[in-house]
C-alpha cells in the first residue's frame, strides 16, 4: 500500500529541499519525522508537513493502518517557477533576484520490495 502527499510552490530553493529529502529517503516514517525535527534547515519544516501529510493519508486510505510498518519509499524535489525580483543597486542600475520556489513529493509505503534501494549506512 503507498500513500503520497505533495506540496507545491514552497518558497525555498530546490536545492536546499534535496539536502534535507536526501537524509530521509529509505527511512521508518517514525524515524525520519525524528530526524526532519531535529534538521536544523530551514527547508526540514515543510518536508516534515508533506510527510505528516503523507503518512496521515496512509492512515486514512489503508484498511488496517500500521503507521510502525510505513517506510520512505520515495522523496523528491522538483523546481518550481522562479519569481524574478530587482534590487536597486548603485548609479540606478537593478540587479535580479532569483526567489525560487519547489514542489516537494513524499511516498509512503509499507511493502518492502518496491522499496528502491535498502539505505546502508
Amino acid at each position: 500500500m503507498q500513500a503520497t502527499a505533495t506540496a507545491r510552490f514552497i518558497r525555498v530553493t530546490p536545492r536546499k529541499a534535496r539536502r534535507v529529502v536526501n537524509l530521509i529517503r529509505g527511512l521508518p516514517a517514525e524515524e525520519a519525522q525524528a530526524v526532519l525535527a531535529f534538521a536544523p534547515q530551514t527547508a526540514s519544516d515543510p518536508i516534515a508537513k508533506v510527510l505528516a501529510s503523507a503518512i496521515a493519508n496512509a492512515e486514512h486510505t489503508a484498511a488496517r493502518p500500521d503507521v510502525a510498518s510505513l517506510r520512505v519509499s520515495r522523496a523528491w524535489v522538483d523546481e518550481g517557477p522562479t519569481l524574478k525580483r530587482f534590487r536597486p543597486r548603485a548609479q540606478g542600475r537593478g540587479y535580479r533576484i532569483n526567489k525560487r520556489t519547489s514542489h516537494i513529493t513524499v511516498i509512503v509505503s509499507d511493502d518492502l520490495k518496491g522499496d528502491s534501494k535498502e539505505r546502508t549506512r
